[in-house]
């Protein structure tokens, strides 16, 4: 993560912070498979799963919510060194997963081209922390992004607005200037909190409309117009 002079491209939002998970690749399934798994280890069966409730509370959750969850579903007391262990398996299963690469949701390689293309700075917000974030940026591409902010880098992540306060604060943009882009009811919320004009691109669930976000079936064929007329939309309410 490092500052960056950015300057506000006419027209067009101060910047575009772009949630990871989900958004730009489709890690969500690499962190199921590992929630799972952690599950199965903790109740000590090999066809234990997740509730549908369940799985999709830990949708762009922090990795603590995500581990409280399986704790709760496995129906094991939340001790600190259990946890510590559990912490660490999901950890590391995932870090493998991410080394394996991970497939890209649909249109994000030419969005992530075209903001920067367009002269408009880019963020990457994620819950995900900075050891994985790092991995995952092995495909994505540092060069990206003028900052990137980790969940383990604020004092709360998604869905409360920390991160994309510090991602706004790093760019040096106010957060209701910003274009977030994200795929989960908890993303969007944060963003939503921090002020951003949200463009939802929903993944495993769907996200409800709502007055500060614009739904999108997918990042194909995004346009710095279309970034433009999102943030338009937000303030005619429309």
């Amino acid at each position: 993560m490092h500052e960056s002079a950015v300057r506000a491209v006419p027209g067009l939002p101060a910047a575009v912070l772009f949630d990871m998970d989900g958004t730009l690749i489709d890690s969500e399934k690499a962190w199921d498979e590992s929630l799972v798994g952690l599950l199965r280890w903790l109740v000590g069966s090999d066809t234990a799963d997740l509730a549908p409730e369940a799985r999709a509370a830990t949708l762009g959750g922090s990795l603590a919510t995500s581990l409280a969850i399986v704790f709760r579903e496995a129906g094991v007391e939340p001790e600190p060194e259990l946890v510590e262990q559990g912490r660490r398996r999901l950890v590391d299963r995932t870090g493998e997963l991410l080394t394996q690469g991970v497939a890209w949701r649909p249109g994000a390689q030419s969005a992530l081209r075209t903001v920067r293309a367009a002269g408009i700075p880019a963020a990457l917000v994620t819950n995900t922390g900075r050891y994985l974030t790092e991995m995952a940026l092995q495909q994505i591409g540092r060069s990206n992004f003028a900052v990137t902010v980790c969940g383990d880098e604020v004092p709360r992540g998604k869905p409360a607005p920390d991160p994309y306060l510090r991602a706004a604060e790093l760019l040096g943009v106010p957060a209701g200037e910003c274009v977030a882009v994200e795929d989960s009811p908890t993303g969007v919320a944060a963003a939503e909190a921090a002020g951003a004009t949200v463009l939802v691109v929903p993944c495993e669930v769907a996200v409800p409309a709502g007055p500060r976000r614009v739904l999108r079936e997918s990042l194909v064929g995004l346009t710095p117009d279309d970034l433009a007329a999102v943030m338009h939309r937000v303030r005619a309410g429309v």
